[in-house]
């Protein structure tokens, strides 16, 4: 299968710069598998496609304030950092630019010296491993001195830094936001509870290299990177014995739907568990508990545009998007929004 039959041509002005007030007033496309047909909605009106007993997943990450600007402590030229993840007692995993200027060795300073990092090794995909050095809670460092790590194709810093963040987000780790979960307000869940409708919690951490275009010719040539998930016993029960009972698990962005397929076992129930995943989903796969999805507009080439295509079909989904850039619909990680069912 070729990376190119999963591009496609975006209007520029169509990548959502901001995200839309309030949450749920978004834009919602309706994706029906069985019947093909597509409906244009608004995003709180999702509700009324749910039913009793079903069970909506999500995942409350949230994105740490990671990116950095410091000063080589020699030079004092400016160098930009982007945390990814640990690597280690007191070590992180981060991009580093300009990486020329950034060698093994390295000291850059942050702040008045609040965090000082040193370079102790290289990774293979051109980033670096840092030994940071700091006094205190390593969140409280990076709320003082950090900035939200918006994506690239989004040019401007938020005035409200929590619009990157879900609303149920608790556990402090991303690099990037889980956005399908944007669209969700709290009164939106209050009503979601009140008609029946579970909402169980898991954790992914989301790491950059689910956003990147896959560069290999053939999809399955390419290699997957792995992020930290949990899914816990308590949570892993609810979704099985809605299972049991003949509720649909709903997950609620690309992110939960790795989670549950890794935890997901043969009869579709799932086991609770720890650890690292690097799952690849894309056309072909068989699904084995996740029953309907929540989810963004894709980059091209992406990998979470092939998981999309796995679930809903890949003819199906590329209709969904034709119709979606003729309808002037809003794409990317502040942009509108599908359910597919």
């Amino acid at each position: 299968m070729l990376t190119k039959d999963f591009d496609y041509e975006l209007p520029k002005e169509l990548i959502a710069q901001e995200p839309v007030e309030p949450r749920d007033r978004s834009r919602l496309m309706v994706v029906d598998r069985r019947s093909g047909t597509l409906e244009h909605r608004i995003f709180e009106e999702i509700i009324t496609y749910f039913k009793p007993g079903d069970v909506l997943v999500v995942n409350n990450t949230k994105v740490m304030p990671a990116r950095l600007y410091g000063t080589k402590a020699d030079t004092g030229a400016r160098i930009e950092i982007l945390l990814l993840r640990p690597a280690g007692p007191g070590q992180y995993e981060a991009l580093v630019k300009p990486g020329k200027k950034v060698k093994l060795g390295t000291t850059i300073v942050f702040g008045h010296g609040e965090l000082v990092a040193t370079v102790v090794d290289y990774t293979p995909h051109g980033g670096r491993i840092l030994d940071l050095e700091y006094s205190g809670v390593l969140e409280e460092v990076l709320e003082k001195l950090g900035t939200m790590p918006l994506p690239p194709y989004i040019t401007h810093q938020l005035d409200d830094p929590s619009r990157y963040q879900t609303v149920y987000g608790r556990h402090w780790g991303s690099a990037a936001a889980p956005t399908a979960g944007l669209h969700f307000t709290e009164s939106l869940l209050t009503r979601i509870k009140e008609q029946g409708i579970e909402i169980v919690q898991l954790l992914l951490h989301v790491g950059l290299g689910t956003f990147r275009p896959v560069e290999a010719e053939k999809i399955e040539d390419h290699k997957m990177h792995s992020e930290f998930f949990r899914l816990e016993a308590e949570a892993a029960e609810r979704i099985n014995q809605a299972k049991v009972h003949g509720g649909r698990i709903i997950a609620v962005g690309t992110t939960s739907v790795r989670v549950l397929e890794t935890a997901a076992e043969n009869s579709g129930k799932v086991r609770a568990q720890e650890g690292w995943t690097d799952i690849f989903i894309y056309p072909g796969y068989r699904f084995k508990t996740v029953d309907a999805l929540i989810t963004n507009f894709h980059l091209p080439q992406s990998t979470l545009l092939m998981l999309v295509s796995a679930f809903a079909g890949s003819e199906l989904t590329q209709r969904a998007y034709a119709e979606a850039i003729a309808s002037r619909y809003r794409f990317f990680s502040f942009g509108d929004a599908m359910f597919i069912f």
